[in-house]
């Protein structure tokens, strides 16, 4: 009985990881079974930080939107509490844009949030 390999579909196989694995440095990069470990490696690296992605986003406008605010003397969390008790709905991220791209409306905004405190 003839020894069947199955080869044009290990081919495609091959060739498959090893295009997802171009650009790694090395035999990770050339070598088919270090190649799968890399690009295992990688897959799984690149579902975490997508997660991470999200968090990070959110630290960065929270820091913008903090800096922000000091500059115009009221805290971060005094900020977001007088723009809850206004009802003004604005995300972080926009809160984080309008303060970059529109410092006066930034500072209407933190008129409005600092009035249900005073």
């Amino acid at each position: 009985m003839p020894r069947v390999t199955n080869a044009p579909a290990a081919h495609r196989r091959h060739k498959r990881v090893l295009e997802q694995a171009k650009g790694f440095r090395g035999h990770r990069s050339k070598i088919y079974s270090q190649a799968v470990n890399a690009v295992d490696h990688a897959m799984s690296q690149a579902t975490i930080h997508r997660k991470l992605k999200k968090r990070t986003y959110r630290q960065l406008w929270i820091n913008r939107v903090n800096a922000a605010a000091r500059a115009e003397g009221i805290t971060y969390s005094r900020l977001i509490e007088g723009l809850t008790k206004a009802g003004i709905l604005l995300n972080r991220k926009m809160l984080s844009e309008i303060a970059i791209h529109d410092p006066d409306g930034f500072r209407a905004i933190v008129a409005h949030a600092r009035a249900p405190q005073a």
